[in-house]
């Protein structure tokens, strides 16, 4: 009997501190925290409204107003158009969900990617915009997307105000960046509603979103699961899976059922 209390003690300790690792690890990388906790992910301020003194560069070379231009549900991503990592497969999967959507860019909603690299210049926007319209099928998309997905640069104070509106959280490592893959949706008139995170859009997932946006409703960010099995590689820049924590919460959930059963499993009787 004494035995057995031991290991009850043993496991309970254990399981114990799994899920304060666990709890711990997944509160590092939850984007949901404040400004000051997070130095590289999402930090959402859904129902905010967005500035109305950030100023962009359009794809004519003119100086426009963010919010000015945001007359219809706006889906708002920020990439720098050089990135060797996950700019591209962000941008790869919003041409791809445009695609395959019901709803018409520039008629339903419009798409607005800002570089956060305040030395780029909108040509090279010009020249990604070109790539990426390349890899819709559809044509009468294609053509609702030449007008309904704008590309901008700006200069940083802008950028700065932007991003920390949006709470997208970046940090330069030479001539490169650190960031998440995100989305930003915002209601017609500028208020951030949802997030979209990840580098896959689901249909369904990106008109709901848009729906929602023109009603004004916010909504909750559905992807959790990225930032729990997945963290982000400085080195590779990419999303990669980590072990640690997903071993963790499976040492932990099968630690839980063996302690269940030492504790509720049924006594044998003693036999004269």
């Amino acid at each position: 009997m004494k035995i057995s209390k031991y290991f009850k003690s043993i496991f309970l300790a254990l399981t114990f501190g799994m899920i304060s690792t666990v709890l711990l690890a997944q509160a590092v990388i939850n984007p949901a925290a404040t400004d000051d906790d997070v130095e590289i992910g999402i930090v959402e301020h859904l129902d905010t409204y967005l500035p109305n003194d950030i100023q962009l560069i359009n794809e004519q070379g003119e100086q426009v107003n963010l919010t000015q231009i945001i007359d219809k549900p706006t889906i708002i991503n920020f990439v720098y158009f050089r990135c060797p990592g996950i700019c591209s497969p962000l941008m790869e999967a919003v041409a791809g969900v445009m695609d395959k959507s019901d709803l018409v860019p520039g008629k339903d909603y419009q798409v607005l990617t800002i570089s956060f690299d305040p030395s780029e210049t909108i040509d090279l926007g010009i020249r990604k915009k070109t790539n990426y319209l390349n890899l819709m099928n559809n044509p009468d998309k294609i053509e609702a997307a030449k007008t309904g997905w704008l590309f901008f640069v700006s200069d940083s104070a802008s950028i700065i105000k932007a991003t920390n509106a949006t709470g997208f959280k970046y940090k330069r490592t030479g001539n490169d960046f650190l960031h998440a893959a995100s989305l930003t949706v915002t209601s017609p008139d500028a208020k951030i509603t949802r997030y979209l995170n990840g580098m896959y859009f689901l249909p369904f997932e990106w008109k709901m979103a848009i729906v929602e946006a023109s009603k004004g409703q916010s909504g909750p960010t559905l992807n959790k699961v990225l930032r729990f099995c997945y963290s982000y590689d400085p080195v590779g820049q990419t999303y990669v899976l980590n072990i640690t924590k997903v071993s963790a919460t499976l040492i932990m959930f099968f630690a839980l059922v063996l302690l269940l059963f030492m504790v509720f499993k049924p006594k044998r009787r003693k036999t004269i």
